[in-house]
Parts: C-alpha cells; sequence; structure tokens
C-alpha cells in the first residue's frame, strides 16, 4: 500500500493517488505497507534510487543498519507492534531524500498512524524528514516505558501469586512468566535500537538544535529504561528461581509421604510375611492367641517409626 502526503500550512494532508507520472512531487512523507512491485517502481522513480528490500531491513549488522548518501541517508529503525496478540518487533526503513521522507515496512506500525493522526489534526512548525523520524522515536519510546511499566506490574502480580500461593497454579505462572521475559527482551532490544539510531543521527543528520536536545534528551531516557528492563530481567529470573523451587518442595512433599508411608509399613509387612508361610513346624500356628497377638505385633510396629519420625520433627 502506497500513501503520500505533503504539508499545507503546517498540516499533514494526503495526496490522493493518481496514473499521473508527477503526482508525487510535493510529496514530504511516502508510506509504504508491505508495498507491490508497481508502488516500489513508482516511488523509485520518483526519488531517483532503488528502495531496500524487507529482508534487507531486518539484517542486524551495522553495515546493514545505516546508508549515506550524497543528499540524504537510510536509517533502519525497530518497532515493537502486536500482532495477534503476540509481540513482535517490525523493522521499517527509513529514506531521507532532499526533503521528502521514504518509511517502508511489512505492517502497519501504530506509532507511525498515530504521527500522521496527530498531524493531520494539529500543525507542526517543522515538516524536516529528520524532525519526523526523531518524533518517531520519541512516540517509540514513550510507548517502551508504557509497557516497561505494565509490565512491571504484571511482575509484582505474579509474585504475589507465587509467594501468597493463590489459586493460580505454578504452571500458568511460569508460562506468565516466560511471556514476561519474552516481552523484556523485545523492549530492550528495540530500546537498544532506538539508542543506536538516535547516535547516527546525532552524529551524521546535522540536526537544528531542537533536534539535538530531543535526541539528547531521548537517549538518556532510553539509559534511565534500559537500567530499569535488566532490572525487570533480573526480577523475572529471581522469580522463575522461586516458582521453580516451590515447584520442587511440592515435589519432594509428596515424596516424603510416600517414602514414610512405605518406611511405616515396612515392619507390619514383615511380621505379616512371616506368619503368612505354610511351613509344618510353625509353633505359633497352635497358639490360642497368635492371631490377635500378630496384629498387635503389626500395629505396634506400624507405631513406633511414625512416633519417632514425629519426635526427630520429620513430619
Amino acid at each position: 500500500m502506497l500513501t503520500a502526503y505533503n504539508v499545507i500550512n503546517n498540516f499533514l494532508s494526503p495526496i490522493p493517488p493518481s496514473t499521473v507520472s508527477g503526482w508525487l512531487e510535493d510529496a514530504v512523507w511516502i508510506d509504504l505497507v508491505n508495498p507491490t512491485e508497481e508502488e516500489r517502481q513508482t516511488v523509485e522513480m520518483f526519488i531517483g534510487m532503488s528502495l531496500p528490500k524487507i529482508q534487507e531491513t531486518e539484517e542486524l549488522e551495522a553495515s546493514s543498519h545505516y546508508e549515506v548518501y550524497p543528499d540524504g541517508f537510510q536509517v533502519n529503525c525497530s518497532f515493537l507492534n502486536k500482532i495477534e496478540n503476540t509481540f513482535k518487533n517490525i523493522n521499517v526503513a527509513f529514506l531521507c531524500k532532499c526533503n521528502c521522507l521514504v518509511s517502508i515496512c511489512s505492517y502497519e506500525i501504530p506509532s507511525i498512524n498515530s504521527l500522521k493522526s496527530q498531524w493531520q489534526l494539529s500543525a507542526r512548525l517543522s515538516s524536516d524528514p529528520k524532525s519526523t523520524i526523531i518524533a518517531l522515536l520519541e512516540m517509540k519510546i514513550e510507548k517502551l516505558a508504557d509497557l516497561s511499566e505494565g509490565g512491571y506490574l504484571s511482575i509484582e502480580k505474579i509474585s504475589r501469586q507465587i509467594f501468597e500461593r493463590g489459586n493460580a497454579g505454578l504452571e500458568k505462572t511460569i508460562d506468565d512468566l516466560s511471556m514476561q521475559d519474552d516481552l523484556n527482551g523485545k523492549i530492550r532490544l528495540c530500546l537498544m535500537d532506538g539508542q543506536r539510531d538516535l547516535i547516527f543521527l546525532l552524529r551524521r543528520g546535522r540536526l537544528t538544535n531542537d533536534d539535538c536536545n530531543n535526541s539528547n534528551e531521548m537517549l538518556e531516557d532510553i539509559k534511565t529504561l534500559l537500567t530499569h528492563n535488566a532490572f525487570l530481567s533480573e526480577r523475572i529470573d529471581f522469580l522463575l528461581n522461586a516458582a521453580l523451587g516451590f515447584i520442587s518442595i511440592e515435589q519432594n512433599k509428596i515424596i516424603k509421604i510416600f517414602s514414610i508411608a512405605a518406611v511405616v509399613l515396612m515392619p507390619p509387612t514383615v511380621i505379616a510375611s512371616i506368619y503368612g508361610m505354610n511351613f509344618h513346624f510353625m509353633p505359633e500356628l497352635t497358639w490360642r492367641w497368635g492371631y490377635p497377638l500378630s496384629i498387635l505385633f503389626m500395629i505396634l510396629a506400624g507405631i513406633s517409626p511414625y512416633i519417632y519420625f514425629k519426635r526427630k520433627g520429620w513430619l
């Protein structure tokens, strides 16, 4: 999908699609979401260069993350997006060519759509592509901060489930911790990506003083969030170990019950086995009180280990 925008009186305004060759001449922002080959060719003809493939934006090498051109640059940014109830890092390639910004991605990004909507409703003084990228990074960091705060609250809830031993099963708790650990790792990856992008823009973007100040403030915010993210990661590891420890304790209790039951029943079993033999010369077989005495011996033999274990504090 190809969507083009221009700026009229500092407001973002969509450009109606057309078959005319020059319909993109006034565009200041061209947004491509999973574009067709025809749409790619249209934009390539307008900017006079080849667009990166979607797969190329997902490479992690630093050499693939940035490109600098005589009249612009390309930077790949990672945005955390929720797709079918699962969080996933989606890479977006931003090309700054002269005074036009081109964004390419495989899915619609909420932060990009949010900035478009805000810009269409309220005027922005700067329509420079670099300022637009910095505004998107600012929205991205705000969203990551909200997700980190929500993650902290979820971890605290899981902590209460573990240590207060509520109705929730420990297996479900471990699943919840695994989901939080996965989300926390993706937030960290996205924060580090944003940090790298801001450093690149400060070094190569030739930013205005306002954009430089905003970028430096965001770098400080990212440092704080990375520290908080590391704390959450340690907290998740601790809770996971605690949950596994409680599971081991529950299993040990079950094994302990079976072990004690086996020890308690062993002496009566021995007595019953002796008197269950059918040898001809067994004097006890002729005793009048042999049967009740053997029952009494078995009861005493079972009670004695129980009393011993109780006094030792093993029960």
